[in-house]
């Protein structure tokens, strides 16, 4: 009898701690804390800077459609900005805003993100040009995200928005355009998400810029892997 007392109260007792981590985990502020204290050592050593692109495996409901189809771990990114003492997010989501970075890579699976730069970042990215990126940056600030990943200015999504924002820049481009029908399109998980978008009417022929593109762009140089 003893025993069996002792076994539902050790039974008990790791219910009640699995609770606790489970909750602590999923805690946003939690998770803000701990991605805080991860970003004040990146930002005492001065390895953040402005124009440097992050990405992140997004926790959207298309996520794994567009891992599946560009074959990339990451599904979202954005650029990064200091403003005062603060660093910010410039990311296409709903609508297209500045997102604290704290906050943006708390948002992400496992806190993880990584960010690039220009191999000669110093030479391109001057002040008059991080100005026109600012520039570029207000035309397409508030509005719609688009769903349908179409190449217009009228909505914009992630990976559009920096190609674009970069183009207007510094006249480079980083990452290849594609058209949709380039991409991994076979999987389960892909065919529902592409039927849920498109209907019947997929358009193959489309133009595209994913976050795999720019992640992989010979033009670009890892700087941190968190």
């Amino acid at each position: 009898m003893k025993r069996i007392i002792i076994f539902i109260i050790v039974l008990v007792t790791l219910g009640l701690v699995g609770i606790y981590v489970k909750r602590r985990l999923y805690d946003p502020n939690h998770k803000l804390a701990l991605v805080d204290k991860q970003l004040s050592k990146l930002i005492d050593n001065d390895e953040l800077k402005e124009g440097d692109i992050i990405f992140q495996t997004s926790l959207s409901r298309q996520s794994k459609a567009i891992q599946i189809a560009t074959h990339s771990e990451f599904s979202h990114c954005g650029l990064i900005h200091k403003i005062g003492n603060d660093y910010f997010v410039f990311e296409a989501v709903e609508p297209i805003k500045m997102t604290p970075l704290n906050k943006w890579i708390a948002r992400g699976q496992d806190g993880h993100f990584v960010t690039k730069r220009l191999l000669d970042a110093d030479k391109v990215l001057t002040i008059p040009t991080l100005n026109k990126m600012k520039i570029s940056e207000d035309r397409f600030k508030n509005k719609h995200y688009d769903t349908y990943f179409e190449w217009t200015d009228d909505r914009i999504y992630c990976s559009e928005l920096i190609w674009k924002v970069y183009k207007e820049a510094t006249g480079l481009e980083v990452g290849n355009l594609q058209k949709l029908k380039d991409f991994d399109l076979t999987s389960e998980a892909v065919k529902s998400k592409m039927k849920e978008r498109y209907g019947e009417k997929i358009p193959l022929e489309e133009v595209v810029i994913s976050p795999a593109s720019i992640y992989n762009c010979e033009l670009l140089k890892t700087v941190i892997s968190n």
